[in-house]
């Protein structure tokens, strides 16, 4: 039996690598299917000026039509652009970690964290690696892996990149009503940045869209608890698959 495609995009800085903990758990069900995003892993760097567009342009030729999308983070942004702008690819759409329609003061976090990032990357990679993993039981080598693949960016290519991340939000926001596709908003509940006022605020936006908040869990959920990620995951495929 053809195993039906699951893409998975990853979150800003980052690349396909993150999700290893959890595409372990999905091979057996799914055609696991994880790209880089551009500008990041083995992608070369974007230009000054990439939009979220450009980012979702860039990946939409390795999705599947009506495959089940689901993105992290930035990769979530790219995900509902595209189940804006290519529907046919979305047959579900779960948005993991991600911002929505952020407030002035969640912006002004995020703006700060940019320009943080422009004076100092170094000082901001481990800042983000902080925020992510602290207090968490994650392995002391994955949290290596994230580090190196954080610092093996090209910093303009990130900051371009950063940008779309804290600023696209914005321009999605008044078209989030119009995508059709079955929905999943899921985030853990410590996270600092993503919060869950947020994925709630995001399942509100979107038609047909649930909110699920996982105890215990930071910004990485997918690699901090990626069971509890995958069975949420897997429990909304399931059953959107019988609506």
């Amino acid at each position: 039996m053809t195993r039906p495609p699951l893409v998975l995009l990853h979150g800003v800085g980052l690349d396909r690598t993150m999700w290893e903990p959890a595409a372990a758990l999905l091979a057996d069900r799914f055609t696991v299917i994880a790209p880089d995003l551009p500008g990041h892993g083995t992608r070369p760097p974007v230009h000054d000026g990439v939009a979220l567009a450009g980012l979702a342009d860039g990946v939409a030729g390795e999705i599947p039509v009506g495959a089940h999308l689901v993105g992290f983070s930035l990769g979530a942004l790219v995900a509902q652009q595209l189940a804006l702008h290519r529907p046919e690819l979305v047959g579900t759409l779960t948005s993991v970690s991600s911002v929505c329609a952020r407030t002035a003061e969640e912006r002004a976090s995020v703006l700060g964290r940019l320009r943080a990032a422009e004076a100092d990357f170094a000082a901001s990679a481990a800042a983000s690696l902080q925020r992510w993993y602290a207090g968490t039981d994650v392995d002391a080598d994955r949290i290596a892996r994230t580090e190196a693949t954080l610092l093996a960016n090209d910093v303009r290519s990130f900051l371009g990149c950063y940008r779309v991340f804290a600023t696209a939000d914005a321009e999605l926001a008044p078209h989030l009503g119009e995508i059709a596709a079955p929905a999943l908003a899921v985030t853990g509940a410590d996270d600092p940045g993503s919060t869950p006022g947020m994925t709630h605020r995001l399942a509100a936006a979107l038609p047909h869209c649930r909110a699920v908040v996982v105890p215990g869990a930071r910004h990485m959920l997918p690699v901090e608890r990626p069971r509890a990620f995958v069975d949420s995951l897997t429990t909304f495929i399931g059953e959107s698959a019988h609506v």
